[in-house]
């Protein structure tokens, strides 16, 4: 019966991949599987082997399987066959155990290919994220240009501090300068011709040609009067 069931599903898996199957005995074959990655459609797919051993006992027990790397494969960014076969083999373990009795080659080939796509999908993510991670760090250092420091209750406090001690700086020198000029006018020497010391009577006679006398000698002479 065990025998039956291994024909039929041989002939089964001939019409679903005519191009994939190939046979190394009766009752050992092996399935291409080529894996659909998104946004690569135009490169060449990942491609791994699913090689297949009946036992006499299947379906009632399971397959012996291996996952392999066709000849001369080209190396894939996201999915290396060496790496990866133990961990693709382990998640069908579940898949088989749920179809034991069962044709389930089928249902093995999409479950393997179904987990590749996912692991090297997760893996793309991964450096997506990063790539991502750092782009935006950049424009958060990029910003902190424009927008400065944030501000803080505390950082407020300190700046009106030092902003009321500068304006405290520039009214005290404004101060000083006006006070400075004040002395300066008091101080200044005042001169008037002598024309005018005779008009003003603070002289009985004072030369024409003198044109300027000091403030100091007109007191000078109203002592001596």
């Amino acid at each position: 019966m065990g025998r039956e069931d291994q024909i039929e599903e041989r002939e089964v898996l001939e019409s679903i991949f005519p191009d994939e199957i190939t046979d190394i005995s009766e009752i050992e074959f092996r399935v291409s599987i080529a894996l659909d990655i998104p946004g690569e459609e135009e490169n060449e797919p990942p491609t791994m082997l699913l090689q297949v051993r009946y036992p006499p006992e299947y379906p009632e027990k399971a397959p012996h399987l291996d996952v392999l790397a066709p000849p001369n494969a080209d190396v894939y960014e996201y999915f290396n066959v060496a790496d990866d076969r133990e961990h693709l083999l382990s998640l069908l373990d579940e898949t088989i155990e749920e179809n034991l009795g069962m044709a389930m080659i089928f249902t093995i080939v999409s479950m393997l290919k179904e987990s590749a796509e996912q692991l090297v999908q997760d893996r793309k993510d991964v450096i997506t994220k990063a790539e991502e991670d750092a782009r935006a760090a950049a424009e958060v250092e990029e910003n902190k240009k424009f927008h400065g420091t944030a501000v803080t209750p505390e950082s407020f406090l300190k700046w009106r501090a030092g902003f009321l001690a500068e304006m405290e700086e520039v009214r005290q020198r404004e101060e000083d300068e006006r006070l400075a000029e004040m002395k300066k006018a008091k101080t200044k020497e005042v001169k008037m011709s002598g024309r005018q010391l005779w008009e003003g009577g603070f002289v009985g006679k004072v030369e024409e040609e003198d044109d300027d006398v000091p403030i100091e000698a007109i007191e000078k002479l109203k002592v001596e009067a």
